[in-house]
């Protein structure tokens, strides 16, 4: 079975994924019960520490209660006695995957059981937040190709309709988009185009409608220097922006390009942290921004229908991570 955290985890891709003997949920959660010391149970089981999970098995033996013999009887005692912030919608157990979420009073976080089948079941749902490996892969298919990204996505037109889309995917801490960093609101999608002519296509955008567009896409085209054909100088850029919240103070007026961009450049750090990744191909530009110590990562995506069309369970899966905590969500 699988265990993920998506936490302020010193990894690129901001999240621990482990893996425990058991079959299902049921069985892992009753092979704990009782546990003397069950946080340093959990930090070897599941690779550190995970908030909150271990009050259940602390409730468990100071309340004497019964270990659990269905799913059901699970549920209950996980509502009754696991503490999260927020409701009871915030833990969902099914007969397959646990989902919790809660904040540690300084950010959102997410856990996960799902077992061998719930994963092997719906790919399209779990490649991504089963990965901890970087980069994600890079190779695409030719012209021609055709993606349904199956989760919603918000649209930013730079281009007239074509066969083909950017999209672009930045999991962060803080953005103007959302009041938490776990209400999510989904990717962006650049109809018409392919990674190769976004750079070009941001940069000449100065007569749209530029106050209708989302944060990031915005902060994108400040990204790009005027000229620029290649969306990797702009990847590089972010990479060396320093702090959990890198915008510029003009990004919610409409500046024109020129003048935003300068703001952007005034913000770089002399240097990229040695611990950024910053990986650029022709149909997937990725980068994990380090932040510091205590934030860890952020990371930011932008692929094409041409390496989606290569990758289509790790593009959907990506996408609805960026769309909703739950995989189950949507």
């Amino acid at each position: 079975m699988y265990f993920v955290c998506r936490w302020r985890e010193e990894t690129p891709f901001s999240k621990r994924v482990a893996t425990v003997p058991d079959a299902t949920v049921l069985d892992w959660f009753r092979r704990g019960w009782k546990r003397d010391d069950p946080e340093a149970w959990i930090d070897n089981e599941l690779g550190g520490d995970v908030y909150g999970l271990g009050s259940i098995f602390e409730e468990a033996r100071k309340r004497n209660l019964p270990q659990p013999k269905s799913v059901d009887e699970l549920r209950e005692l996980l509502h009754e006695h696991l503490w999260v912030e927020g409701d009871d919608d915030f833990i969902r157990l099914g007969e397959r995957a646990l989902r919790v979420r809660t904040d540690d009073d300084e950010v959102d976080l997410a856990y996960y059981f799902i077992d061998e089948e719930a994963a092997a079941a719906s790919p399209d749902r779990f490649a991504f937040l089963l990965n901890d490996t970087w980069p994600l892969p890079t190779d695409a298919v030719a012209s021609g190709a055709v993606f349904d990204p199956g989760v919603p996505v918000r649209t930013v037109r730079l281009a007239p309709p074509g066969p083909e889309s950017v999209f672009s995917v930045r999991l962060c801490w803080e953005s103007s988009d959302r009041d938490r960093n776990l209400d999510l609101v989904g990717a962006l999608v650049f109809p018409g185009l392919t990674l190769p002519g976004l750079a070009a296509r941001l940069w000449g955008a100065d007569g749209l409608d530029l106050r209708r567009w989302p944060h990031d896409a915005r902060l994108l085209r400040a990204l790009v220097a005027p000229g620029e054909e290649d969306i990797g100088p702009a990847m590089g850029r972010y990479a060396r922006l320093g702090g959990h919240d890198p915008s510029p103070a003009g990004i919610d007026r409409v500046l024109a390009h020129e003048a935003i961009h300068r703001e952007m450049l005034d913000m770089l750090l002399p240097v990229r942290p040695a611990e950024s990744l910053v990986r650029v191909e022709p149909h997937i530009a990725q980068v994990a921004r380090y932040i510091d110590g205590f934030f860890g990562f952020d990371q930011w995506f932008t692929f094409d229908t041409r390496w989606a069309a290569a990758h289509p369970d790790l593009a959907r899966s990506l996408l609805r991570y960026a769309a909703h905590w739950d995989p189950y969500a949507l």
